[in-house]
């Protein structure tokens, strides 16, 4: 098990001008897929409305809208929570423009259980930044999308999860690591927050995690062919690479 655990880590060690790649891991008797992103040498997006203003709500539809640009998605997941009209609950920046402000009072469900977070894209580079600390450095994100709770805060894990939660789902999260890479995972088995959480501060090493939204999570990965199927989606986000 740690041998192969080893394996699957070296799969995913950075690499020079390499396209994402996404890889499935075992931790702690749990299946994961784990997407590793240079955002440095991809273009990463954030996709939420169509052309008529309508909720793209799919990996199909964000494909066809590229399609005219004579591109396509790479890697890409759902993006953080949603109301029932697809409206982002938290913050939420689409090539500049903000569609829903910052959102840093406690509330119900996991989105309020502070701290939370956003995801930040910005100029070759990605930043995930506790939303408080985001409200005081405004920095000046292309793409950005607020979720909760962080996973992983500096290193430490939120001090709400409980080891043996029975709170669990197939969840899907976000995080940056020190060098720049940019992680998307998702869990294949129901999972609860700490084990979740753990994948990213043990075994990815990231410093900071998001958590993007859980039971609904979704993974379109074009290199092996996975299109998850589900319910209509919120914020997507995903790499833009040119179409075959």
């Amino acid at each position: 098990m740690r041998r192969w655990l080893f394996a699957a880590l070296a799969a995913l060690a950075p690499a020079t001008a390499q396209a994402s790649s996404c890889d499935d891991m075992n931790f702690d008797g749990a299946s994961f897929t784990v997407c590793r992103i240079d955002p440095a040498q991809e273009e990463v997006r954030l996709f939420l409305y169509d052309d008529e203003g309508q909720p793209h709500a799919s990996f199909r539809s964000v494909n066809g809208a590229l399609r005219g640009e004579g591109k396509q998605l790479g890697v890409a997941m759902n993006a953080g929570m949603y109301h029932p009209n697809r409206a982002p609950v938290g913050l939420y920046l689409e090539d500049g423009t903000q569609e829903m402000r910052l959102v840093t009072n406690a509330g119900p469900g996991n989105f309020g259980l502070l701290p939370n977070g956003v995801l930040c894209l910005s100029s070759g580079r990605a930043e995930v930044i506790e939303s408080l600390t985001y409200e005081r450095r405004q920095p000046g994100c292309t793409y950005a999308t607020q979720s909760g709770p962080m996973l992983v805060i500096d290193g430490a894990l939120h001090p709400r999860f409980l080891p043996k939660s029975d709170s669990v789902y197939e969840r899907n999260g976000a995080a940056v690591a020190a060098d720049g890479t940019l992680f998307f995972a998702i869990s294949n088995d129901k999972v609860n927050f700490h084990h979740f959480g753990r994948l990213f501060r043990d075994v990815l090493k990231t410093p900071n995690a998001l958590y993007l939204d859980g039971n609904i999570s979704r993974l379109y990965d074009a290199g092996s062919g996975r299109h998850d199927a589900g319910w209509p989606m919120g914020p997507i986000i995903g790499t833009v690479e040119k179409a075959e």
